[in-house]
C-alpha cells in the first residue's frame, strides 16, 4: 500500500472511530472468508478440515450415472452441487489468488487459498472425464427445496445432469475452462503438473464450448429453476482471456480480439455475466502493451473503465447506493454484485498502480488511491460501518446475522447429535425455531435491503441465503485491503 493510501486508510479509520464504529479489521475478515468454503465442503472431509461442525456428505454423488461425482461445493444454504456457479466461484478464487497472492502469503492465506481452489478444480476434473461431455448438477432444486436437511442426513434425490455433443452448454463448459485456466497460474509455481493437467482440461472444455453452442439450462432443465443462463458470449470471451494468460497462444488472442461484440458498457458482474471480467483482462494487456491501443482493444479498455467510473460516481451513469452508501445493484443477494465491483476496482487499481496512471472518467480523474478508499468504504460498509451498525459477514464482529437461511448452519451438528433428521423433521425442529442457528458458517455473506435495513430471519432466502459467488471475490478484495 502507498503512503497516499495508508494515509486514506488511517483517516477513513478515524472517521469510523468517531461513529462508534470499530475500525475495520481485513486480516480477520480474510480468514473467516476462506473458513466458509470449508463450510461449504460436500463429500469426504480432509483431516486438516477446520469447520469441524461439518462431517462428509453426499459420498453417493454420480451413481447414477456410473461415475465418481463426490466432492466440490455446495453453492448456498441447500444441498444442491451447480457446476455453472461453482466454476465461476473457482474463477474468482482463482483470480484473487493470481492478484493478490503476495498479500495472502504475508497474512499466512495462501495456502488456504489455495485448497480452497482446489477443493473446486478437483471435482470441476472430475465432472469432465470425456472432451465433449461435462457433468454440470447433482439433485434437484423442486425435492431439495422441499426439505430441510444437514447434508449429512441428506434424502433427497441427488439426480446427475451433463451437457454434451447433443445436449450442449456453452456458458456451462467455458465457465469450468475459464475455473480450470485460471486456477492452472495460480497453481504454476506450487505444482505444475497439477497446472498442466487443468490446463489440458480448459482448452477441451473452450473446444467443446465453441464448436457445440447453446445454452446449459436448456440441456439441464433444472437448472433453469436455480442459475439460469443469459447468454454465453460472455463466458467464450472469459475462457478465451484466461487461455491466452494461461498459455500465450495466439488463437485465443485471435479470439478476443475477433470478437465483434464485446459486450459494451456493463451494469454488473456476476455468475451470469462475465463481459466485464474479459474487459479487464483485455484492458491489461492494452496497458502492458501486449495488444495495439486501437480498435476493438480500446473498446475492451473504454468499457472497463466506465464501469468502474460508474462505481466511483465519475460517469453519466452511476450505479445507484443505497441512503448508507452501498452501492445497489439488485433485491437479490446484492453483496454478491458489490463483492465483484470491489475486485473490479481493487484489481484495476494495482493495474493502474503499476503504470502510474489514473483513470479519466466523464466527470474527472480517479487515482489508484481514489480507488481504493472506495473499495475500503464497501468493505466497511459489509463488516459493520453501515446504519444497522450490522456485520453482514457472518462471525465477524460482535454483531452479525445469528439466523442465515442455511441448512446446515441451522441444525445441530451432526458431531453433537448423529440420529438422523428426515426430510421434513428440520422445518419443523429447526427451521421455524426462532433461535440463533447452533453452527456459525463463518465468513458467510448476507445482505441489506436497498434502504440498508436487514431483518435477521431465517426464512428470508433473497437477503439472508449466503453463496459462494459472493465470498469468493472477497477473497482477493480483503487481501488487498489487509
Amino acid at each position: 500500500m502507498s503512503l497516499n493510501n495508508v494515509f486514506i486508510f488511517i483517516l477513513l479509520c478515524c472517521f469510523s472511530l468517531i461513529h462508534n464504529v470499530a475500525c475495520a479489521d481485513y486480516g480477520t475478515a480474510l480468514t473467516k472468508s476462506l473458513l466458509f468454503f470449508e463450510g461449504q465442503r460436500s463429500g469426504v472431509l480432509p483431516s486438516n478440515q477446520r469447520v469441524t461442525w461439518r462431517g462428509d456428505s453426499a459420498l453417493k454423488d454420480g451413481q447414477d450415472a456410473g461415475i465418481d461425482l463426490v466432492g466440490g461445493y455446495y453453492d448456498a444454504g441447500d444441498n444442491l452441487k451447480l457446476g455453472f456457479p461453482m466454476a465461476f466461484t473457482t474463477t474468482m478464487l482463482s483470480w484473487s489468488t493470481i492478484e493478490f497472492k503476495d498479500q495472502l502469503g504475508k497474512k499466512n492465506e495462501l495456502t488456504n487459498a489455495l485448497a480452497a481452489i482446489k477443493w473446486g478444480t478437483d471435482y470441476l476434473m472430475k465432472a469432465h472425464q470425456q472432451p465433449n461431455v461435462l457433468y454440470g448438477e447433482i439433485g434437484d432444486p423442486d425435492s431439495d427445496h422441499q426439505c430441510w436437511q444437514r447434508p449429512e442426513d441428506m434424502s433427497t434425490p441427488r439426480n446427475s445432469y451433463k451437457i454434451d455433443e447433443q445436449h450442449p452448454g456453452s456458458d456451462l463448459a467455458a465457465e469450468t475452462a475459464a475455473a480450470l485456466a485460471a486456477a492452472s497460474i495460480a497453481f504454476q509455481s506450487v505444482d505444475n503438473d497439477y497446472a498442466s493437467k487443468m490446463l489440458v482440461h480448459a482448452t477441451q472444455l473452450f473446444d467443446f464450448a465453441n464448436n457445440n453452442q447453446g445454452l446449459y439450462h436448456n440441456s439441464i432443465p433444472p437448472a433453469a429453476k436455480t442459475y439460469s443462463s443469459s447468454g454465453y458470449k460472455d463466458e467464450l470471451l472469459w475462457a478465451a482471456a484466461w487461455l491466452y494468460h494461461a498459455t500465450n497462444l495466439k488463437k485465443y488472442l485471435d479470439y478476443l480480439g475477433g470478437a465483434g461484440d464485446n459486450g459494451g458498457a456493463r451494469t454488473m458482474f456476476s455468475w451470469d455475466d462475465k463481459y466485464l471480467g474479459a474487459q479487464i483482462l483485455a484492458a491489461k494487456l492494452v496497458l502492458d502493451g501486449t495488444v495495439e491501443s486501437s480498435g476493438i482493444w480500446t473498446q475492451y479498455k473504454a468499457n472497463a473503465e466506465q464501469f468502474i467510473c460508474s462505481c466511483a460516481q465519475k460517469s453519466t451513469q452511476n450505479f445507484q447506493k443505497t441512503p448508507g452508501g452501498l452501492l445497489w445493484f439488485q433485491p437479490w443477494g446484492n453483496n454478491q454484485y458489490v463483492s465483484t465491483a470491489t475486485f473490479a476496482m481493487s484489481t484495476y487499481s494495482q493495474y493502474l498502480s503499476t503504470k502510474q496512471a489514473s483513470l479519466q472518467c466523464n466527470s474527472g480523474v480517479v487515482s489508484p488511491s481514489d480507488l481504493t478508499s472506495l473499495v475500503q468504504a464497501q468493505v466497511d460498509y459489509i463488516l459493520g460501518s453501515n446504519p444497522k451498525q450490522m456485520s453482514y459477514m457472518v462471525g465477524y464482529g460482535s454483531n452479525y446475522p445469528q439466523q442465515i437461511h442455511h441448512r446446515g448452519a441451522s441444525i445441530i451438528s451432526i458431531k453433537q447429535d448423529s440420529s438422523p433428521l428426515g426430510c421434513k423433521d428440520g422445518f419443523e425442529k429447526w427451521f421455524n425455531k426462532n433461535a440463533p442457528n447452533p453452527n456459525t458458517l463463518e465468513g458467510a455473506i448476507v445482505s441489506p435491503d436497498q434502504n440498508d435495513d436487514f431483518t435477521d430471519n431465517r426464512n428470508d432466502y433473497q437477503l439472508g441465503e449466503p453463496t459462494t459467488v459472493s465470498v469468493a471475490p472477497l477473497v482477493g478484495v480483503l487481501a488487498y485491503l489487509a
